[in-house]
C-alpha cells in the first residue's frame, strides 16, 4: 500500500496546493491565510494574511504571487513591500463565491466561481470562468460549466478545468489574446445532472473533480471531493491510478524536489461552519512515479 504521512496538521480547511520556489504553499480558507513550507512541512511561513478568506493562488511573470479572495470575489497581488492590493475585480461577473485560479505565462488568470451558494444549498445553477489580464480587466471566456474549480494550463495553452457537480471535465484552447475555443469533455465519469438541488446531485456524481494538478506525461491528478481520494485520469476518462488517504480530499498538486510527491489537502468536510470551529484539517504527501509539469 502506498505510504500516505501528513506533513502540515492542525489546521481549518486547506486548498489551492502549489509547487512554486522551492515550496508548498497552500490557503487555510477558515484561517484567513495564504502559507508556504518546505517539502517536508518544515519552515512553515504565513505569507499573506487575507480576511475575506484566500483561495486559488497563482504568480504573475514577475513573480509577485495572486490570491482569489472569495468572499467579495476579488484576485489581490501581493506587492513586493508584501502589502496586498486589488489586482481585479470580479463582484459584477462571479454569480457564486471565487474559488480556483490558473494563471498562464503571459500572466492572464483564469478564475472560476460556485455559480451559487453552495453553504446553503441554493438550487445549483451553472457558473461562468472569467480571464483577468495583467491589467486587471475582467473577460467572461466560458459559461455553462458545473462548478468549475481545479484547472491546469498545459505547455502547448489548454486549459483543463474539472467541473465539480457535472461529472465531467473540460478543455479549451487558448488562444495568443487569451480567449477559449474549441471547447470539449476531455473526461467524463458520468452524466449531467438533472436536478438543481444539491443534496439530490452528490450521490450521483461518480467522481467530483475538485482541485487538481498537471503531470509530466499530460495527465491529471484530481481530488475526488465526493469519494474521498485522489485519482489520475487520462484524456477521454480513463483513471489509471487511485489513492485513498481514509479522509475526505479536496485538492492535490505534484511537488518536491523531484516533483514526485503528491500533497493532499484532507479535512473531514467542506461545511464551513464545522471547519472555521475546529482544526482538523491536514496536508497530506505520497509518492507516485510520474512527476509534476513545471
Amino acid at each position: 500500500m502506498t505510504e500516505v504521512t501528513t506533513v502540515i496538521k492542525d489546521r481549518h480547511f486547506l486548498e489551492a496546493p502549489r509547487w512554486h520556489d522551492g515550496r508548498i504553499w497552500f490557503s487555510d480558507f477558515y484561517g484567513y491565510q495564504v502559507f508556504s513550507a518546505l517539502e517536508d512541512g518544515s519552515d512553515l511561513r504565513v505569507e499573506a494574511d487575507v480576511p475575506t478568506q484566500p483561495a486559488g493562488l497563482g504568480w504573475l511573470p514577475d513573480g509577485r504571487l495572486l490570491i482569489v479572495s472569495m468572499l467579495d470575489n476579488k484576485v489581490l497581488r501581493r506587492e513586493e513591500d508584501g502589502s496586498l492590493v486589488v489586482h481585479a475585480d470580479l463582484a459584477g461577473h462571479a454569480t457564486g463565491l471565487s474559488n480556483d485560479m490558473s494563471v498562464d505565462s503571459e500572466g492572464r488568470a483564469y478564475v472560476g466561481n460556485f455559480g451559487f451558494d453552495l453553504m446553503t444549498s441554493a438550487p445549483m445553477t451553472p457558473a461562468g470562468l472569467h480571464r483577468v489580464d495583467p491589467d486587471g480587466t475582467v473577460t467572461e471566456v466560458a459559461d455553462g460549466l458545473y462548478f468549475p474549480n481545479g484547472s491546469a494550463i498545459t505547455p502547448d495553452n489548454v486549459l483543463i478545468v474539472g467541473e465539480t457537480f457535472g461529472n465531467r471535465v473540460s478543455a479549451f484552447d487558448i488562444t495568443a489574446e487569451g480567449t477559449l475555443t474549441n471547447r470539449r469533455t476531455w473526461a467524463e465519469f458520468g452524466p449531467l445532472p438533472t436536478s438543481t438541488d444539491i443534496g439530490e446531485v452528490l450521490p450521483t456524481l461518480s467522481a467530483a473533480p475538485d482541485g487538481a494538478c498537471l503531470d509530466a506525461e499530460g495527465a491529471m491528478w484530481f481530488a475526488d471531493a465526493g469519494g474521498e481520494r485522489v485519482i489520475r485520469v487520462v484524456e477521454g476518462g480513463t483513471i489509471t491510478d487511485e489513492i485513498k488517504p481514509g479522509s475526505p480530499v479536496y485538492a492535490c498538486a505534484l511537488g518536491g524536489s523531484d516533483g514526485r510527491t503528491l500533497y493532499i489537502c484532507a479535512a473531514p468536510d467542506f461545511h464551513d461552519e464545522a471547519r472555521k470551529a475546529a482544526t482538523e484539517a491536514r496536508l497530506l504527501a505520497v509518492r507516485v512515479e510520474v512527476p509534476g509539469q513545471f
